[in-house]
C-alpha cells in the first residue's frame, strides 16, 4: 500500500456482540428510577454507542448533575459487567481479521463511548489490547457519540488522516461520528438490521461478523469512497 491507512473499531457490538447486556443493565436501572416506557430495543436503535452520561440525559433528566451521571453510569456498568462475564467472546472472524491488517501495514484503534474500566473488563478478556496502537474511550474527548471527537482523536494518535480511516460501527450515533469525521465505514448488524444503515453514504460494507471480510480490499476503496460525509 502505498499511503498509511488505519482502521477504528468501535467496541462494544463490534469486537463482542455485548450490546444486549448494556440494553439490558440501563432498562433494569431506569425501572429501578420508575422509568417503564424504556425497553432494549429502543435503548439500542436510539442511544447505543454513546456516553453513559448522555444516555442518562437522553432517557431520565436532561439536567442531571455531573456527579450523579457518574454514579448511575458506575451502577449501570457494574451490572453489565456482572452480567456479561461469561459471555464476552470475540466476533466470528475478528483475531484473523486484526492480523492480516496488522500484516498488510494498516494501523489499528479503538474508538468507544465505553470508559476504562469496560475497555478494560473486555480487552483484557479477548487478550486483545496488544493488537492495537491506540485506544480512546468517552472520557479522553469533550464529546461523545455522535459528534466525531473519539474517531478524530485516534486518527491523530496513529498519525493517519481522517480521509485514510474506516470506521467499524455497529451503532447508528457512531455512523453519524464516522460521517461527520469524513471517514468510510463498515457496518455490523449485532446491534441493527441492514436497513438501519441505508441512509449512510459513508458506508463501504455491510457485515455480521468478520469472517469473509479482506482488509485489503477494504483499503482499496478508501481512495474512491472519501470523504463521504452528506447523508
Amino acid at each position: 500500500m502505498n499511503k498509511p491507512s488505519a482502521f477504528i473499531f468501535d467496541m462494544d457490538g463490534v469486537l463482542t456482540d455485548n450490546m444486549r447486556h448494556h440494553a439490558d443493565s440501563w432498562v433494569e436501572l431506569f425501572r429501578d428510577y420508575g422509568l417503564e416506557g424504556l425497553d432494549a430495543e429502543r435503548y439500542l436503535v436510539e442511544t447505543a454507542g454513546m456516553k453513559g452520561h448522555d444516555v442518562l440525559r437522553y432517557f431520565l433528566d436532561p439536567n442531571i448533575t455531573a456527579a450523579e451521571a457518574d454514579h448511575l453510569t458506575e451502577l449501570k456498568d457494574f451490572l453489565y459487567r456482572v452480567s456479561s462475564r461469561h459471555a464476552i467472546q470475540p466476533l466470528q472472524g475478528l483475531e484473523t481479521f486484526l492480523s492480516k491488517a496488522a500484516d498488510c501495514g494498516t494501523k489499528l484503534a479503538i474508538g468507544t463511548g465505553a470508559g476504562h474500566k469496560n475497555i478494560d473488563f473486555v480487552l483484557d478478556i479477548l487478550n486483545l489490547r496488544h493488537s492495537f496502537g491506540a485506544i480512546v474511550s468517552a472520557s479522553d474527548v469533550e464529546r461523545g457519540k455522535p459528534d466525531p471527537d473519539i474517531f478524530l482523536r485516534a486518527a491523530e494518535l496513529l498519525n493517519v488522516p481522517p480521509s485514510s480511516c474506516i470506521v467499524f460501527e455497529d451503532a447508528i450515533p457512531g455512523l453519524e461520528a464516522a460521517r461527520s469525521a469524513g471517514m468510510a465505514a463498515v457496518a455490523i448488524t449485532t446491534t441493527n438490521s441492514r436497513e438501519a444503515f441505508s441512509p449512510f453514504g459513508n458506508v463501504i460494507a455491510v457485515i455480521d461478523d468478520f469472517a469473509a471480510l479482506d482488509p485489503l480490499e477494504l483499503v482499496r476503496k478508501i481512495p474512491e469512497n472519501n470523504p463521504l460525509t452528506s447523508p
